[in-house]
């Protein structure tokens, strides 16, 4: 009797200990995206070079998943964006965008990343997309 209730007192720890990993990878990503602000460094769509085409923008990330798309210092859209660190992706949508924030929207697989710089590719219906973002 007493195996199995420090078996089951085990097995209880254990899956609140994955739940504790959990919410700390989730409290990373949240702290990483939301201290600064960041600028694309580099934007590539269907092997086209593009990031000229975000030299005005700037992005700010909040941790109630809204984000910011500034355009010469003012808010021309906002949106909304989720990271999950255990699938290493990060998803932004900005609803009714135009060109070029509406390229920015879909599922993102992160590749590379530290605290200031993420590099993500997407391949959504046969467009393949990647990117740098780096923080200011």
């Amino acid at each position: 009797m007493k195996k199995i209730i420090t078996a089951v007192a085990l097995i209880i720890l254990l899956g609140g200990c994955k739940k504790t990993i959990d919410k700390m990878k989730e409290n990373a990503v949240i702290s990483a995206m939301t201290d600064g602000q960041w600028v694309i460094t580099n934007f590539v769509k269907d092997g086209t070079v593009i990031t000229t085409d975000f030299d005005n923008y700037k992005f700010q990330y909040y941790s109630n998943y809204t984000v910011d798309a500034f355009n010469n210092g003012i808010v021309e859209k906002t949106g909304t964006w989720q990271g999950d660190a255990t699938t290493m992706t990060i998803t932004a949508n900005f609803s009714n965008a135009g060109s070029p924030l509406s390229l920015i929207n879909g599922t993102w697989h992160i590749d590379n990343n530290s605290w200031t710089y993420v590099v993500a590719s997407q391949n959504t219906a046969g467009e393949i997309k990647a990117l740098r973002l780096e923080k200011l």
